[in-house]
This record gives structure tokens, C-alpha cells and sequence, in this order.
């Protein structure tokens, strides 16, 4: 934990293409943790370094990476090593660099990662886990990965507990997360685990991360869901209702906000949306009062923040949504 002396290396491997965010996310939020430290008259806690089997290439937005350090032969200081992503049309090329790179980790970690009182853990953002997989390293351990990859992880990795929809698995020291801005969220767990939520949350308001995600939120947020449509009056609706999910919403408020008829507005959702407008404010305030719950506010309290007219309704509409009740989901999902 944070009374340790040595240094955290927080290693990141790069290979050709890798995903930009996977690795300048992460890292802002390792910085950020150290210059929190400082504040507060702490010593840094994480020490930045990137690693690959050759010395410059470009990542996936076609910027030039230069200086990179060689995969280290042992690793020494506790370590970090963080396994970056690449695009999707990259994944199945097993170029000489992936092999020697999959041939690297496996080397350097599988023993660690067996070790219950090894200092070393590993990091999967995206595409990452498939590496990870090549290097043998996930064996049964729970892993997620990009939605889009998760099929492709079960083959890498047949005996590995491949979950879906989920931001983040944590199994032991093996750490994965479904990707992009996803390794930012995992990037704040771990300070959170080693520098405490408090300093975490510090970092989060510094990259404006509006929530961090913890490993029991879902990779596909209600937030996100029933809006891959392009109509503009559902939109608008759908950025109403997220904005204030406690206000008391009816179809004829919606309908107005959309400047539409009920009737033509409910056809409208159905028909883009595939939810009708009320049972879409019903899913956005049960993920609210979730959320609510899970920061530590009584069901009551979570009811009136989510827009529910009382902590009965609320378990009402879990119940329905569901099942059990919000205190027993949120007491199996802590343990």
C-alpha cells in the first residue's frame, strides 16, 4: 500500500498502432496521482515509463512515438505493466513485434502473476487482453475487453472468464478493461486501491471525468444505450431527460421539449429509439438512484435524486427491472 518506499513503475507496453488514449489516458491520470502527492507534502507514488520491442513507431492516429525504452530483461522495482490496445483491423496481425512482445510478458509474468506476494500486476485496456491472451498470462482468471473483441478473447483464451459488458474486471494482481477512455477509468481504480479514494476523486475532477466507473458498472451505460439513431427531436428529449431525471416528467413535457404531438413523439422513439419515451426515464432514474446508492446515499435519498416520488416506488421499479431489492444488489455487488 501507500507506506511502501519504493516507487511503482507503471510500465507501458507499446506496439505498432497502439491506441493513443490507451496510453496518454492512463498516464495523465498517473501524473495527476504524483502531483496530488506533492500537495500534500507525499512523495510520488508512480514512476512513468514506455517500453517497446523497437525504439520509435506510430501509434494509431499516425503520431510518431520516439524514445521508447527497451522491454526491460527482469523486472526489478515493483511493476506495473500496463498493456496498451490497437485498432480493430490490427488485431489479428501477429507481426514479429507482437510475437516478441507476447513472448516477453509471458516470460516476465506468468511466475509474478501466480505469486500471491508478487508486487507485479498486469493491465489490460482494450485490444491489450488479446495480447495478454498470446502471452498465456489470463489462464481461468474473469477478463473483459472491447465489446467488439469479446468473441476473439474466448478463442485466445478458452479457459479465461471472459465477461461482458463491463468497464472494468479485477481478478488478483490481472487487472482488464474494456477500452479507450475505459483506461482511464481503470487507471483511477488503482490509484484508488494504492492512494485512496480520495485522492482518486481528486484526479477524476482534474481530467473533468464526470463519473468515475467502477468494476460493477456495465461497459454499455444506460446512458448510452437507445441512442445510436441520428433524429434530432429524440435526441433532444433523450439530453432532457438525462439532464434532469428527477424533474416530473409526463409524455405532454416531453412532448413539448421535443415540440411534437405525444402521439407522434412516442412513434418517434419507438421507432429510433426502439423504447418508448416513459420507459426510457424510467431506465435513466433506476441507473441514477443505482449510482446514488453505490456513493453511499440512503434509498430514500436516492429515490428523490433519481426522480422517484419515494423509496417504495423505487424498489418497486427495481424490482420490475431487476429483481430483489436495491439494498441486497448493492450489498452482493460490493462483496
Amino acid at each position: 500500500m501507500i507506506t511502501r518506499a519504493h516507487l511503482i513503475d507503471v510500465l507501458f507496453v507499446i506496439v505498432p498502432h497502439s491506441l493513443l488514449l490507451d496510453i496518454a489516458g492512463p498516464a495523465e491520470a498517473f501524473r495527476l496521482a504524483n502531483q496530488h502527492r506533492e500537495r500534500r507534502g507525499q512523495p510520488p507514488r508512480f514512476r512513468l515509463r514506455f517500453a517497446s520491442h523497437d525504439a520509435a513507431l506510430s501509434s494509431s492516429v499516425g503520431l510518431q512515438l520516439a524514445g521508447l525504452i527497451p522491454l526491460p530483461q527482469k523486472l526489478t522495482a515493483p511493476t506495473w505493466v500496463v498493456v496498451v490496445g490497437q485498432p480493430t483491423a490490427h488485431t489479428t496481425e501477429v507481426t514479429p513485434a507482437i510475437t516478441a512482445t507476447a513472448k516477453w510478458l509471458n516470460e516476465s509474468l506468468r511466475q509474478p502473476l501466480l505469486d500471491a506476494g508478487s508486487p507485479h500486476r498486469l493491465i489490460t485496456i482494450c485490444s491489450g487482453s488479446l495480447l495478454a491472451a498470446r502471452a498465456g498470462l489470463l489462464g481461468g482468471r474473469r477478463c473483459t475487453t472491447h465489446h467488439e473483441l469479446l468473441s476473439s478473447l474466448r478463442a485466445l483464451a478458452p479457459q479465461a472468464q471472459v465477461m461482458d459488458n463491463r468497464v472494468i474486471v479485477v481478478d488478483g494482481p490481472v487487472a482488464s478493461s474494456a477500452g479507450i477512455t475505459a483506461g482511464i477509468d481503470i487507471a483511477l481504480h488503482m490509484i484508488a486501491e494504492e492512494c485512496g479514494e480520495a485522492l482518486a476523486a481528486s484526479v477524476a475532477e482534474d481530467m473533468v471525468v464526470y463519473l468515475r466507473r467502477s468494476p460493477r458498472d456495465a461497459e454499455l451505460s444506460p446512458f448510452h444505450m437507445h441512442r445510436r439513431h441520428l433524429h434530432a427531436t429524440v435526441h433532444r428529449v433523450q439530453d432532457a431527460i438525462i439532464t434532469r431525471p428527477e424533474r416530473d416528467w409526463d409524455m405532454a413535457q416531453l412532448a413539448a421539449v421535443g415540440n411534437s404531438t405525444e402521439r407522434h413523439l412516442l412513434r418517434l422513439f419507438l421507432e429510433y429509439a426502439c423504447v418508448s419515451p416513459l420507459d426510457y426515464l424510467r431506465m435513466i432514474r433506476l441507473e441514477r438512484a443505482r449510482q446514488s446508492l453505490e456513493f453511499g446515499a440512503s434509498v430514500t435519498r436516492a429515490a428523490e435524486v433519481a426522480g422517484f416520488r419515494s423509496g417504495l416506488q423505487l424498489r418497486r421499479a427495481w424490482g420490475r427491472q431487476w429483481g430483489g431489492s436495491p439494498r441486497d444488489a448493492v450489498r452482493a455487488a460490493r462483496s
